[in-house]
């Protein structure tokens, strides 16, 4: 950890490079007058909207839209397998399976899908669910479906000896929605009272005596909870087809965790608003997923509880470059052959793939060292093949 003074609340920061613009993005948080404590980055920090993806912000009495991100609830899920072996064939018909079955990118389902009851999380929250209630209806066709972007599903190798998958997705569409809507509110709110966080920051906030908190933290708890549902329900299938491939094939140590959310939290003795926008959970003895790319390893891990970084540690390895940089500046044939000599069965087929290119991530071995004081390496996971959204 380095400690980065700035005119305002310190910096605690796992990151060894920090780009320019999350820099300044970083400058414009320790000036919030009701951050708390410090600002803390994650070793797979860069830039994001207002706040950078790997940044953890606890606000006192405020929660701030941009700081929970577009993609409310995105994270995590992984499956142990029974198999401690499988074939390129087998991995073939998985995949080709796996594309047939769950939609991907801007692919919704032609049936709905029941998810939970809207009338029920009105009454439990006794709020309208403004944007739930317009989008719900929508979020029917999209659980189960991977969506885009870096979301991924990936079969793998663990070091204990199985094979095991993994899932990256979100709240889908309905998580953006909540996120553009409060966003929008704050902001007229913000301008309304004279706020002294610039707009050009932003970071609009919502403060806890306002109307549309109440609203807010519903919903993205909705979304939080329908970005679980989503990833399970995909689990669910992807198991299905193991077992078409394996009769005998048998699942445990199932684990799921979010990245983008807000949640009420005791720190430095103190009740806060945690703001964790790329960054994964890590309290002490809690089990998470950090994932590489699709060229590198991804782990489970252990975390050990750093109070300095609100018991957080990075959700990735985190982008080392942007997406039209990387569709740039990349060797297409050179990320291909990189992949296809560590017989990974890859996504990588044209140009505009580049984005998602093992080079455009940093290296997940420099942010797993990184960051040794926040979690414990339980397994590593090698990848056998992927599918991209």
């Amino acid at each position: 950890m380095q400690i980065i003074e700035t005119e305002n609340l310190e910096v605690k920061s796992w990151c060894g490079e920090i780009e320019v613009n999350a820099m300044r993005q970083i400058m414009n948080l320790s000036k919030l007058p009701f951050a708390f404590h410090h600002i803390a980055l994650m070793p797979d920090c860069h830039s994001g909207y207002g706040m950078p993806i790997g940044g953890v912000l606890a606000c006192q009495n405020v929660i701030i839209p941009n700081a929970v991100g577009v993609d409310i609830g995105c994270g995590m899920h992984a499956v142990k397998t029974s198999l401690t072996e499988i074939d390129i064939e087998k991995l073939k018909h998985i995949l080709d399976a796996i594309r047939g079955q769950i939609p991907l990118g801007f692919d919704h389902r032609k049936t709905p899908v029941e998810i939970t009851s809207l009338e029920e999380w009105k009454e439990k929250t006794k709020t309208d669910m403004t944007v739930v209630s317009r989008q719900y209806y929508a979020a029917t066709f999209q659980a189960g479906t991977l969506g885009g972007g870096n979301h991924f599903i990936e079969i793998q190798k663990g070091s204990d000896g199985y094979i095991w998958f993994m899932i990256h997705s979100g709240s889908r569409n309905i998580g953006k929605q909540v996120a553009d809507y409060y966003n929008r509110e704050a902001k007229e709110m913000n301008a309304l009272y004279f706020s002294s966080v610039p707009r050009e920051a932003d970071l609009a906030f919502i403060p806890v005596g306002s109307p549309f908190f109440k609203e807010y933290l519903a919903e993205m708890n909705f979304c939080v909870e329908f970005a679980a549902f989503n990833r399970n329900l995909m689990a669910d299938i992807i198991k299905e087809i193991f077992l078409k491939e394996n009769s005998a094939c048998s699942f445990n140590d199932e684990i799921d965790i979010a990245h983008n959310y807000c949640k009420n939290e005791k720190h430095f003795d103190t009740n806060v608003w945690v703001h964790r926008k790329g960054a994964t959970a890590a309290s002490e003895g809690q089990i998470g997923i950090i994932p590489g790319s699709q060229g590198t390893k991804s782990y489970i891990v252990k975390g050990l509880g750093n109070a300095e970084s609100f018991k957080s540690c990075s959700h990735g390895a985190g982008r080392a470059m942007g997406r039209k940089e990387a569709i740039r500046t990349l060797n297409l044939e050179a990320e291909k052959e990189r992949l296809d000599a560590q017989g990974i069965l890859h996504s990588i087929r044209g140009k505009s793939d580049l984005e998602e290119a093992p080079s455009a991530y940093k290296n997940i071995e420099t942010v797993m060292e990184a960051q040794k004081d926040l979690v414990e390496i339980q397994i590593e996971l090698s990848p056998l093949a992927v599918v991209k959204g």
